[in-house]
């Protein structure tokens, strides 16, 4: 199974911090950010890495190269512009899916998590798309989804317990089946400017996306403030 790691985001509200850096350089821990996926995905066997990229993001492909000091096999999307979460990994797809069934997975470049990528659950042959959800930190505090006997549900009812995407998720080639051509692995356009969010809220609505919720150490490195205490942790 091969990777992709987002990493094309301006990082607006890191600034200044971003201004000269890309947010998945930024330190955590003493490494960059992008550098403890990288290695988190290389323990869990998985070698083969797509790193998208735009704003300073040769500062990236400077940075871990080839991947191999990572046993790593990277290579790059350049995105002139960002996409947005979804095209991101649509202009992606080519490097990361032959086929319809093939599964692959996702971690947004800005998280910080000790999961361990070898505890992955399988995608279900009924599902699109897997989201690992986490409990709802203090600035989601209303969450993103509910979950229920195992699939991903839009909130409906004030009720139940909601969780937040924790941006790591598998999918499924088909999940963006509407962007690819009438070839196989032929896309309809390499600049389509797609949030990923309302794609998930609509499969999920048609019962495609399953989900799990995790309890490893989770963290969104969206702010200054946030970085700085992950890094007293």
């Amino acid at each position: 199974m091969k990777a992709m790691i987002l990493a094309a985001g301006r990082g607006e509200r890191m600034r200044p911090l971003t201004d000269n850096c890309p947010k998945p350089l930024l330190k955590v821990k003493g490494l960059p950010l992008i550098e403890h996926h990288v290695k988190n995905l290389v323990a869990a066997g998985i070698n083969d890495i797509v790193i998208n990229h735009a704003w300073l993001g040769q500062k990236i492909v400077d940075y871990l190269g080839c991947g191999k000091q990572f046993s790593a096999n990277i290579s790059y999307s350049e995105e002139p512009v960002a996409l947005e979460t979804a095209g991101g990994i649509i202009k992606a797809l080519p490097l990361l899916a032959e086929h319809e069934n093939d599964i692959f997975l996702v971690i947004n470049g800005d998280i910080y998590c000790d999961f361990n990528l070898s505890e992955l659950p399988l995608l279900s042959v009924e599902c699109n798309a897997h989201l690992l959800l986490v409990e709802n930190p203090e600035h989601n505090l209303s969450g993103d989804f509910q979950v229920a006997r195992g699939m991903l549900v839009n909130p409906k009812s004030n009720n139940q317990e909601t969780y937040t995407f924790s941006g790591i998720a598998l999918y499924r080639k088909s999940f963006f089946k509407q962007y690819t051509a009438t070839e196989p692995g032929e896309l309809i356009s390499q600049r389509v400017v797609q949030p990923l969010a309302p794609m998930l809220r609509a499969a999920a609505d048609q019962n495609k996306v399953s989900a799990s919720i995790i309890a490893s150490a989770w963290t969104d490195v969206g702010t200054p403030e946030r970085l700085a205490k992950l890094n007293t942790i």
